[in-house]
């Protein structure tokens, strides 16, 4: 019996979802919905089954992103793209990792819903403007225009030059054995003087409730007297992370490394965004 082009092809759909909304949880939402639908057609006249389901998931996006404005503006805190556990092989495919990286999340969440879909489509999935021009009803004359908007707008807040992952793991496990330890000076001497961390714990979680700016406050922050810490590296959204546990709270810790120090910290700690951590999830593109 052939498969279900839905079943073939849903680590794609669910990647395309994921980018658009940086919510693992939304994006099955969303998925559900597509599924509905696509049962309810007849199949039989749908001549290319991907092109016309990334078409039906990127239209569900958008309607779903009104819901999810509305979400934002009574987030409590800080917000961050929910991590997802990868497999270390995602790391080979550099524009699949860059492009799920919570670093790239964060920059194009200041991107409109529009200019987003346009760019992961375009940039991360290869789809041609003609295509692009039938999933959101806009002349392609109109998509070039936002693509190359949405591609300049990117590339002025995107990482300078991503690290190899070799140099990333060396920073990465010199930041978390210094938790461990609790040791002030090793820590601080993987930080960049003007690094940043974020955090967000969604009003479920302690988290700082402002970005926190500054090696001495956020060495500070993070090394604290009797403070056990347990810290172990995982694979998050293609790049290499930390689990950091204390006092039974749990966060995902994702960094942006640049001439071998650490300049940004993501501490995802809300725990409704932590449950797909046991298991690397299948992405595809």
């Amino acid at each position: 019996m052939e498969q279900d082009p839905f079943i073939i092809h849903r680590n794609l759909l669910f990647t395309v979802a994921y980018e658009m909304l940086g919510s693992a949880t939304d994006a099955e939402d969303v998925l559900q919905e597509a599924w509905l639908r696509w049962v309810d057609i007849d199949q039989s006249q749908v001549r290319n089954p991907r092109a016309y389901l990334i078409r039906m998931v990127t239209r569900q996006v958008l309607n779903w992103k009104r819901t999810l404005l509305r979400r934002r503006e009574e987030y409590v805190g800080e917000w961050l793209p929910e991590p997802l556990l990868t497999h270390p092989g995602v790391a080979e495919d550099l524009e699949l990792s860059e492009s799920i990286s919570i670093a790239m999340l964060i920059v194009l969440e200041t991107l409109g819903s529009m200019e987003r879909a346009v760019f992961v489509l375009r940039e991360v999935f290869n789809t041609p403007y003609d295509e692009i021009s039938e999933i959101t009803g806009k002349p392609a004359a109109t998509i070039r225009q936002i693509a190359r908007r949405a591609r300049e707008h990117v590339a002025a807040r995107r990482q300078r030059e991503p690290v190899s992952r070799s140099a990333q793991q060396v920073v990465v496990e010199r930041f978390l054995a210094a938790l461990r330890t609790g040791e002030l000076q090793p820590l601080m001497a993987v930080l960049a003087p003007d690094v940043t961390l974020i955090a967000d714990g969604g009003g479920l979680a302690a988290a700082a409730a402002a970005p926190v700016y500054g090696i001495e406050l956020v060495a500070n922050l993070l090394v604290r007297p009797n403070r056990v810490i347990a810290a172990t590296t995982l694979w998050l959204n293609g790049e290499l992370g930390g689990l950091v546990e204390s006092n039974g709270a749990m966060a995902a810790v994702s960094f942006v490394v640049e001439d071998e120090r650490i300049v940004r910290i993501y501490a995802i700690a809300n725990p409704q965004k932590l449950t797909r951590l046991d298991k690397p999830v299948e992405l595809a593109r």
